[in-house]
């Protein structure tokens, strides 16, 4: 894919590659900001298709009010549940906008390595930090950003401190990076009330300047690069909240890629900001909350650079950027990531499956209603995942204070007691010959896994490893389970079955092989909540 000339235009190319430096310079004879270069050269590392499992600090300032995803938008918009909620606990966003809670962040009961020690029992192999969100706030201490959590929030470096503590219990270390959507995501913030006695009055961020900030806890930052500035400001004249929230919808509320038509600035920042983040925490995995790349050719250019960077610290280009939506050349240059979505196929491509066992930001109404994943929903995903050639990366939620809630705990702990007893079939495991069999069906596509159907003890998922079969029903059958992948005629038929064992159970167990499948006695005991068979033979794997 060559530049586009009309990116190029609004970003000013001269102005860009000036910021991109380290990233131009560093990609000669090595990765061009192209994706047919990332494509012919790169491979995604075994540590990563050895990893399978993550767990994710999708963690901020919007956690403070304890109210769920996208806040920081959502605060701006009369008439939704976040505004109104905003307005009773902190008062009218035209005194006390987004900005305030960043200085609310304190993140003063947060024990990092209590945590890891934590998400590595549960089963994690890498751990990922938010490094910014939509917000456009800084979790690092950034050289180019001054709105950043070293120097207001918490007053610590975040990504640092979880860098150190993940690396010293010998799990690889992932970033996330959202910001390249800040610009048009905090344009409700520029907004007004369309009616009420606060009707036409701007917010905070349509009023406050630097010099707004003499004596305040904010001194000497500026609000507007915080929130981007006015990019896309709705008109003066809305005269109702329906015709206010579809404006708002029409214009800044898409999913928008491309860079702000007219804000260049924007778009070298946050590629200033994106190299300073890799050359200075080096993670083994980045983590793009994109279709695709952000910003057209400067997301290109960040992946050229980390890959070079790679080579330069390690010798080989093994790390790994993910992105969303790809095309098959795309998919060979960086890893897909499916979010809160599946695949309904064993894929040739390692890729990945993100969620959550609740809302992305904290939300505390799921916890008081019993709403999170249970550990079981989050084994059944990893299976199915991992079945397909994936990794699954999890998000537990963080309150504003740094601590997860005892029913996040025991989640984790229901994983732990699962992973200890069927690690094998997962770690360092690969594909079979199908990824499985069973009348669950799911439906390719991201943000739809609030639509599947429960998986049941007849939906079978298989992994091999160092020549051995792992069959993992994805609950426990009644009677006698059958697999039928493994009649003694078919497709799937080839190899001989000599031994078939329950992780966690002791004995070998007695089967049946015939021309409807391997039939298996399962014994009464139950060492985890879903079994695992390890099937042994020659040929099978």
């Amino acid at each position: 894919m060559t530049v586009n000339r009309r990116d190029l235009l609004n970003l000013g190319a001269a102005g860009l590659a000036a910021s991109a430096g380290p990233a131009l310079a560093g990609a000669k004879g090595g990765f061009q900001p192209s994706w047919e270069s990332l494509a012919e050269r790169y491979e995604t590392p075994d540590w990563f298709r050895d990893a399978k499992l993550g767990i994710w600090s999708h963690w901020g300032p919007q956690c403070v009010p304890e109210y769920g995803d996208w806040y920081g938008r959502q605060m701006y918009i009369q008439g939704n549940p976040f505004y109104e909620h905003h307005v009773r606990a902190y008062g009218h966003p035209t005194k006390f906008g987004f900005m305030e809670l960043i200085g609310r962040w304190k993140a003063e009961r947060w024990d990092p390595d209590g945590l890891m020690k934590k998400y590595q029992a549960a089963g994690a192999r890498y751990f990922m930090s938010m490094a910014n969100h939509h917000d456009n706030f800084d979790m690092f201490a950034s050289r180019h950003h001054a709105w950043n959590a070293t120097r207001v929030g918490p007053g610590r470096d975040i990504v640092g401190t979880w860098e150190k503590v993940a690396r010293a219990h010998g799990m690889r270390f992932g970033v996330s990076n959202h910001s390249a959507h800040a610009w048009h995501w905090w344009q409700t913030a520029y907004g007004y009330d369309a009616e009420g006695q606060m009707e036409g009055q701007r917010y905070d961020a349509f009023r406050l300047t630097k010099a707004d900030g003499k004596g305040q806890w904010w001194q000497g930052l500026d609000p507007q690069e915080l929130y981007t500035g006015r990019n896309m400001l709705i008109p003066d004249g809305m005269d109702s909240i329906k015709a206010a929230n579809a404006w708002h919808d029409a214009h800044d509320g898409e999913w928008i890629e491309t860079p702000p038509p007219n804000n260049p600035g924007f778009v070298r920042n946050w590629l200033a900001r994106q190299n300073d983040l890799v050359d200075r925490y080096r993670p083994d995995l980045v983590y793009f909350d994109n279709y695709t790349l952000p910003l057209g050719w400067a997301g290109l250019s960040a992946t050229a650079h980390y890959y070079n960077q790679a080579r330069a610290w390690h010798g080989a280009s093994d790390v790994v950027v993910t992105g969303k939506k790809l095309s098959p050349l795309q998919r060979r240059g960086i890893v897909e990531d499916v979010e809160r979505g599946f695949s309904d196929r064993l894929r040739p491509e390692p890729w990945q499956t993100d969620t959550c066992i609740g809302s992305w930001h904290y939300d505390r109404s799921l916890y008081d209603r019993d709403g999170y994943k249970s550990a079981q929903d989050v084994i059944q995903r990893l299976i199915d995942v991992v079945s397909k050639n994936g990794c699954l990366m999890v998000s537990i939620p963080q309150r504003g204070d740094g601590t997860i809630d005892d029913k996040e705990e025991k989640v984790l702990e229901g994983m732990a007691s699962w992973i200890a007893v069927n690690g094998p079939a997962i770690y360092a495991s690969r594909p079979w010959r199908i990824f499985g069999e069973g009348p669950t069906k799911l439906v390719e596509g991201m943000q739809n896994e609030g639509d599947a159907k429960p998986f049941e003890a007849a939906d079978i998922r298989f992994t091999t490893r160092a020549g051995e079969l792992y069959a993992m029903p994805m609950a426990w059958p009644t009677g006698e389970l059958v697999i039928e992948s493994l009649a003694t005629s078919g497709p799937t038929s080839a190899g001989e079955v000599r031994r078939v064992e329950l992780l966690g159970g002791g004995d070998p167990l007695p089967f049946v092989r015939d021309g409807e499948g391997l039939w298996v006695t399962l014994p009464s005991a139950r060492p985890a909540f879903t079994p695992v068979l390890k099937i042994s033979g020659p040929g099978l794997a």
